[in-house]
This record gives structure tokens, sequence and C-alpha cells, in this order.
């Protein structure tokens, strides 16, 4: 089977990308907790952050989106001494800002950031095709930074809405491209 080129270097990003990666992923705590990883992730390779996917969630309490809002200081310092995350103080910080930022959106983070899904256009031929970020993205992190949301720029953005459906960036030969294409299609109509 063809896979997107960045599948077939560990086993973690073959499971990731052809049962995740491009899928819809809607709700809140959902949206939230791939928005916190693509933070997580700024300068540091994807597969740290998918090999400690699960501490993650232990820490950030599922992602809920009302719990991590209501962390503390004392919430904050347990999470830097956690070995299991990545401990940085200002993705720390971001994480817990972006939980009360979320809490208060009104019509919630998962209808903001889907509202900026794309129309599917021509598939990328290889990995070099697929941009770092696009208008779309860059309209994203401005509305989202608008909100009070940190830790996040048009490269994050684009990262989110690749990981999330809201583009289909799987290349054009991928065997996932038209699973992925049938259920985004589906998405849109309900």
């Amino acid at each position: 089977m063809i896979r997107c080129g960045w599948a077939a270097s560990a086993s973690d990003y073959a499971a990731y990308h052809d049962d995740e990666w491009g899928r819809p992923v809607r709700g809140d705590d959902r949206v939230y907790e791939r928005l916190t990883l693509e933070a997580f992730q700024s300068g540091l390779s994807w597969l740290t952050i998918l090999r400690k996917r699960e501490n993650f969630r232990a820490a950030f309490a599922g992602f809920s989106i009302p719990a991590v809002a209501a962390f503390d200081e004392s919430d904050v310092a347990r999470l830097m001494a956690d070995p299991g995350i990545v401990r940085n103080r200002a993705k720390i910080d971001a994480a817990v800002s972006n939980a009360r930022v979320a809490l208060e959106l009104p019509g919630g983070v998962s209808d903001l950031v889907w509202r900026y899904a794309e129309e599917p256009g021509t598939p990328p031929g290889t990995p070099a095709d697929v941009p770092a970020w696009t208008a779309a993205s860059a309209a994203l992190a401005k509305e989202l930074r608008k909100h009070g949301f940190r830790f996040v720029g048009p490269t994050t953005a684009y990262a989110l809405m690749q990981a999330i459906g809201l583009v289909n960036d799987h290349i054009a030969d991928c065997w996932v491209r038209a699973e992925v294409t049938a259920l985004r299609s589906e998405a849109a109509a309900h």
C-alpha cells in the first residue's frame, strides 16, 4: 500500500496516518486536544508528541476544557515536574490559558475551527507539494489569537487543519486519501 512518505519512517507514524490523520474530528474537547498537541509539537518532532500522547491525556485531565480551565499554579507545577510530557512552561501556560478561552468562546472552539474547512483541491502529488501553511490557516490563527488563544500561528493552525480533516493533504496515490475524502464529504453533509 502506498502511504504519504512521512508515515513510512516509524510504526507510530504509520498507525497515526492510517487511522487518524486527516479524518474529521469534531467536538470542543477533541479539537482542543489536537490544538494543544500541535502547539506542544512546535519545534519538536511529531513522533515525540505521539509517543507521549497518553501521558498528555492523563496530565491534562483527558483534555476536558472545563477541567484544564480550572488548573491553578499547583497544577502547572505538577505538569512541569511530569517527565511523561513536554515540560515547557510557555506551552503549559498556553494550554491552560487556551482552555479558559475555549470555555468562554461563543459557539465553541470546534465550530470556530471548522468554519475554516477548505474545499477539496488538487491532491498533492508528493510531500513537497504540501504547504506548511495557507491563507486559510493564517486567517484561522489570526482569529484564534483575536479570541485570546496563544501558541498558535499559521503553521500550527495548518497542522491542526490537516490533523482534524479541514484539509486532505494525503498525497494523490495514498491509499487513505479516498477514505478521508469520503469522510469529509459525509461530515460536510451533517
